[in-house]
């Protein structure tokens, strides 16, 4: 008896995209069952587009009432795909950004067991890293260093591509409703990947670019950005140091960081009474400063090293099937 063919879903989140969205379609492999495009309240009608000029019967056209952003397109996306039983839910952007013919290769290490959740790093190949526009090259360098403190995938890089993969028995774990519904989406479900241990995979990809407009829009979107990767940052810190188990870590981290605190206020105010007075500090006001300060900086070292072995290194997928989470039954 031959296996059953695993199926491969595609998620399209669209909105002004009635350029590149045909061509986009037009290029997705066989080896994809369904394919959903998710009208964003489009201005321009890509939705309506779609349905007149594709002929493509596994092309679903979902419209959204209003629009929300690109993360609530996404979770609409997600939702259609899991009901109608795919395997691996694969989300690709319309604007031509990425290959819609990777779609196959980013799938295999889900479909292998190698991996929960794949995503496309355009920062690995160093010539197609040359032709990114270099305030893009700065601001993805800066968002991959938020990224991994405030989600603990400290191996990944590039947290913002809109090429992803899913394993459908990771995404019904993930409450979608508490997922961002804005440019912060990507960010946000490594967040919640984190939550559920899962095993993230990056995936080597060149990227193309047109007239795409980036979800980060200007200076306006980076403090609300840093604000919420905070927020994620302390709710992971306090889930797996506190609330799970407690380990070496659960101390350091406190004590390190008042130490720290510490010599770099005490020794700052010292020496501005130094320069007030014109009297050097003395040996043990220095020491007094300077021992707090080192041994603070050693323990966040070791903080960090012991974060970055805690990143899953193994597929949680098949462990998953028959379980059931609160979010799951309401």
């Amino acid at each position: 008896m031959k296996d059953e063919q695993p199926m491969i879903a595609v998620v399209v989140p669209c909105y002004r995209e009635r350029d590149s969205i045909l061509q986009v379609l037009a290029s997705i492999g066989d080896e994809v069952s369904g394919i959903f495009v998710i009208d964003d309240g489009c201005p321009d009608k890509t939705g309506a587009l779609v349905q007149a000029s594709c002929d493509d019967d596994r092309v679903h056209v979902v419209y959204g009432e209003t629009n929300r952003g690109v993360g609530a397109a996404v979770k609409l996306g997600y939702e259609r795909a899991l009901l109608a039983g795919y395997r691996v839910i694969v989300k690709l952007d319309a604007d031509g950004q990425h290959d819609p013919r990777l779609v196959g290769s980013i799938s295999n290490p889900i479909l292998k067991g190698e991996a929960d959740y794949v995503k496309g790093n355009r920062f690995f190949f160093l010539e197609s890293l040359m032709q990114m526009p270099r305030k893009r090259v700065v601001g993805n360098a800066l968002l991959s260093l938020v990224a991994k403190v405030s989600t603990g995938y400290w191996s990944i890089a590039d947290p913002a591509n809109g090429l992803t993969a899913i394993d459908s028995r990771v995404l019904k774990r993930i409450p979608l409703a508490k997922v961002s519904n804005d440019y912060f989406f990507e960010s946000d479900m490594l967040f919640r990947l984190s939550t559920l241990r899962v095993r993230v995979q990056d995936f080597p990809i060149n990227a193309i670019y047109g007239n795409e407009t980036s979800y980060l829009k200007g200076y306006k979107a980076v403090f609300p950005f840093l604000g919420k990767s905070l927020r994620n940052f302390g709710k992971r810190i306090f889930y797996n140091y506190y609330l799970r188990g407690m380990s070496a870590t659960s101390i350091e981290l406190p004590v390190g960081t008042v130490l720290l605190s510490f010599g770099l206020i005490f020794g700052l105010q010292k020496w501005v009474e130094s320069l007030q007075t014109g009297m050097p500090a003395s040996a043990g006001t220095v020491m007094l400063a300077a021992l707090p300060l080192v041994a603070g900086i050693q323990m966040l070292i070791a903080v960090v090293s012991a974060d970055m072995l805690q990143e899953p290194s193994k597929p949680i997928s098949p462990k998953l099937s028959g379980v059931t989470y609160p979010h799951e039954s309401r």
